[in-house]
């Protein structure tokens, strides 16, 4: 049951920075479109990133379909971190640069352990908390 919680809070934590990002981003459109193009980001890429955030935040944060959407961020931290924060000179760049990274490491590990028992993906395909309801109660579908 204790893995189960760490994993659930794990996913929480991890997905609460994009989701909020993702919103923030949403009702400040015109100012983040102006600061990102002035970086050279189109506004198109501006809304992928915005769904990216969102959708694979939630998708993360409920266990559902979370390998993919850890395997996502991941990726784009890691690319964020190169493309954005490439002046290792300066602190704050270089604390960027390796918040990034910390950031991706995380979703890589989720990636490969998955959302646990705790999630949307895993009451779908009719697991049951095992560790809550006892193996020999468990409702089978």
């Amino acid at each position: 049951m204790l893995d189960n919680l760490i994993l659930l809070i794990g996913r929480l934590l991890l997905a609460w920075i994009f989701v909020h990002e993702g919103a923030f981003l949403v009702l400040n459109f015109d100012a983040a479109a102006a600061a990102m193009g002035k970086l050279g980001v189109p506004q198109y890429l501006l809304a992928a990133t915005i769904v990216l955030q969102l959708v694979a935040g939630v998708a993360i944060a409920i266990g559902w379909c979370a390998r993919a959407g850890a395997a996502a961020l991941g990726l784009f931290c890691v690319t964020t971190a190169i493309l954005f924060h490439h002046n290792l000179a300066v602190r704050n760049e270089l604390l960027h640069f390796e918040k990034d990274l910390a950031i991706a490491g995380g979703m890589f590990v989720l990636m490969l352990r998955g959302a646990g028992d705790w999630s949307v993906t895993a009451l779908a395909s009719g697991r049951r908390m095992s560790e809550l309801t006892g193996p020999a109660r468990a409702i089978k579908s």
